[in-house]
């Protein structure tokens, strides 16, 4: 019996060990706290006034769509961003420069030589520079993300923010989203596009085996910097 409960014991403790590297390996997303979810204000009813036929907190929207409006309400926004950049830089210089000194004068005579070397000297310098530049890059952002409304400012605008976590096989991937929405552009479906969402961040980021496959060592990131005098 004691050895059984010895077996039982270790097989747990290799179970447990084995759980602890699987989370080390693959650690499951980790929440942001900058874009954590907001919650409603209490909507609890007040207390009921048996004196009227109407009763406060108990009214029927029968006009009312499902658009988000108050503080914790949920938006979905529709990503489509697509950004294109091009730059083109080209440019040269140069400069050239002569400076000649004569044999000093000496006792009224102007010695061109003093042991058969030449008094007299110059100073020619030339400058080239020619430099060039292209950069192109291409991006794009599609899919959608559900957000909260987080403040309704003053003149109605909703502030907004959220984030969506995805754990993959080989890591975690983060979206995040903030900024600004107007009432008047978000459609029946509660939805707006991203386009129409004013003072916005997104973030699109991820963590893992493969992300840590595309970036560079630290010692190439440090050949590749602008303090590497080379």
């Amino acid at each position: 019996m004691t050895a059984f409960r010895a077996s039982a014991h270790s097989a747990l403790c290799a179970c447990l060990l084995l759980t602890g590297c699987a989370d080390l390996l693959h650690p499951p997303p980790k929440r942001d706290p900058n874009y954590a979810p907001t919650r409603a204000e209490d909507s609890t009813p007040p207390l009921t006034n048996m004196g009227a036929i109407f009763q406060p907190g108990y009214e029927i929207r029968l006009f009312e769509d499902a658009k988000a409006r108050r503080i914790g309400d949920t938006l979905t926004i529709l990503l489509s961003e697509q950004t294109k950049a091009q730059k083109s830089a080209d440019s040269s210089a140069s400069r050239e420069g002569t400076t000649t000194v004569d044999a000093p004068v000496i006792l009224g005579q102007q010695a061109a030589q003093i042991l058969g070397h030449s008094l007299e000297s110059s100073l020619k310098a030339s400058n080239d520079f020619t430099g060039k530049g292209t950069s192109n890059q291409n991006n794009a952002l599609t899919g959608s993300i559900s957000v909260t409304v987080v403040e309704v400012l003053p003149n109605g605008n909703l502030r907004i923010q959220g984030e969506k976590r995805l754990g993959l096989n080989q890591g975690n991937e983060y979206i995040k989203l903030s900024g600004i929405v107007r009432p008047i552009d978000i459609d029946p479906a509660n939805t707006v596009d991203s386009s129409k969402v004013a003072d916005a961040t997104m973030i699109y980021n991820g963590e893992g085996q493969i992300d840590d496959a595309n970036r560079m060592g630290w010692l190439q990131r440090f050949f590749t910097s602008v303090i590497f005098p080379y």
